[in-house]
């Protein structure tokens, strides 16, 4: 997996690291809060339940700060205790009363929390945004709102709305904002959608996660932009902890490691299309279910809804489609790749599924069986679009820019310039519309995710 190949180079920064404090912290009149953490083998983390953040999927513990906090319980070589909590007034009382070590919000970090907390450096900034459902009249002005705007209580987003609108931070309850503890953002967001509420705040991160599945999310405003989110800790205690993030989070980032996580959750979301979510989820619980079968049928080792999700992109589901170049069908096969692959008729959806889908296999098998996954899905996908030829002077490109011919994260920052003849001429298979393959990857994550949701969600 390629996440632990790039645990395992700052490991080896970790090791130097732990060696200095241990030494430091052998002196028995001065211990520090990091040398009790070592002690008891342990790190107290508080979180919030969400997609962003913490949950238990199929596959055990997921989200983009649980994978951080594991990964920093690794580096100090301790056990991660994770204590989700439903609101982070109680959560960050907790941490206030010394019952956590630090705390992981996937909030943004205010200037009223820096007057109660320490923070460890910013990792990331989010936008904080209005939102409303789409075909509904655009607020212009949130202090002229026909309907109040619902937050969820204690986040950074009730603490930017009294700002703007000249409260107090402890008056959290007015005509214009209503704060919940029953409802997370995620469902906030949910209910707009639905048309249960008609405002709520959400920062760019969470709205991104949302939107694939409820494209009729619209943004009204940005009300605070580039806010930073960080670890929060004790304001009390030594710079001892505070020290090791900083260490981790370089380490992390020199590694390349983080730069494969963000990827991982956020990096195919940020781009959104509200027409084309849209006319996907109609297609998902419409369309899809008369070949679901056959994508089942012949998936082998991939996931169908992989499968399902690169037909989407190829042919939109129409087994009549043709594009530009003359490809035909459900995947859109050329004329040699079909006859390579026995179909005889392109236009026949069960040939069509059944050809592209084995194609699809032998690219993947063409991989290097170094390259993990995703990455390795990624490429292979990338080459269905391109060639391999092509993808191959992208990743050469890649190693010769410094970059990892292994991770996707890098090889897609190049395949752009396979149609920029500075580039493509010092290739081997020469100019490819790179950029393209790039987008086409992508989009068919984003049809991934939303279809694995939607299957969750017993909608197709």
């Amino acid at each position: 997996m390629q996440l632990q190949r790039y645990k395992k180079q700052f490991r080896l920064y970790a090791l130097l690291i732990l060696s200095v404090v241990t030494i430091a912290c052998t002196v028995p009149s001065v211990p520090t809060a990091l040398s009790q953490l070592l002690e008891r083998n342990s790190i107290k983390v508080g979180t919030v339940y969400g997609a962003g953040t913490f949950y238990n999927g199929a596959g055990g513990p997921q989200g983009f700060e649980y994978e951080l906090l594991a990964g920093f319980a690794d580096y100090l070589g301790v056990t991660l205790d994770l204590y989700p909590f439903y609101s982070y007034d109680v959560m960050l009382q907790q941490l206030e009363e010394g019952n956590l070590d630090i705390v992981a919000t996937g909030d943004a970090v205010t200037s009223n929390l820096q007057q109660r907390f320490d923070y460890g450096p910013a990792y990331q900034f989010v936008d904080q945004q209005l939102v409303f459902k789409a075909g509904t009249p655009r607020p212009r002005d949130i202090q002229a709102l026909s309907s109040p705007i619902i937050a969820v209580s204690g986040s950074s987003q009730v603490h930017v709305l009294n700002a703007l609108l000249n409260q107090s931070s402890t008056d959290v309850t007015s005509s214009k904002v209503i704060t919940t503890e029953d409802s997370d953002s995620e469902e906030l967001l949910q209910q707009v959608a639905s048309g249960e509420i008609s405002f709520t705040v959400a920062d760019s991160n969470r709205l991104a996660l949302q939107r694939r599945r409820y494209p009729s999310l619209a943004v009204a405003k940005t009300l605070n932009a580039k806010m930073p989110m960080a670890w929060a800790m004790p304001v009390n205690q030594d710079d001892s902890v505070k020290a090791a993030i900083i260490e981790y989070f370089g380490t992390v980032h020199q590694s390349g490691w983080f730069t494969v996580l963000e990827d991982k959750y956020f990096g195919h979301i940020r781009q959104f299309d509200y027409v084309d979510s849209r006319a996907f989820k109609n297609a998902a619980e419409s369309i899809l279910k008369q070949y679901q079968p056959l994508f089942k049928k012949y998936s082998g080792d991939l996931d169908w809804r992989l499968l399902a999700a690169m037909s989407y992109q190829e042919s939109h589901w129409e087994p009549d489609a043709v594009s530009r170049t003359g490809v035909r069908g459900l995947m859109m096969l050329t004329l040699d790749t079909a006859s390579d692959w026995d179909v005889s008729d392109r236009v026949d959806p069960e040939q069509s599924i059944r050809g592209g889908s084995r194609y699809f296999a032998s690219l993947l098998s063409r991989i290097p069986a170094r390259i993990g996954n995703p990455d390795r899905v990624w490429m292979a996908m990338a080459a269905y679009n391109i060639g391999m030829g092509h993808l191959e002077d992208a990743r050469v490109l890649t190693e010769r820019q410094g970059g990892n011919p292994d991770l996707w994260v890098d090889v897609k920052r190049r395949l752009p310039q396979l149609r920029q003849k500075k580039y493509y001429r010092t290739t081997r298979y020469g100019y490819a519309r790179g950029d393209e393959a790039m987008q086409y990857v992508e989009n068919i994550r984003r049809y991934y995710d939303s279809l694995v949701w939607l299957d969750e969600q017993n909608k197709i």
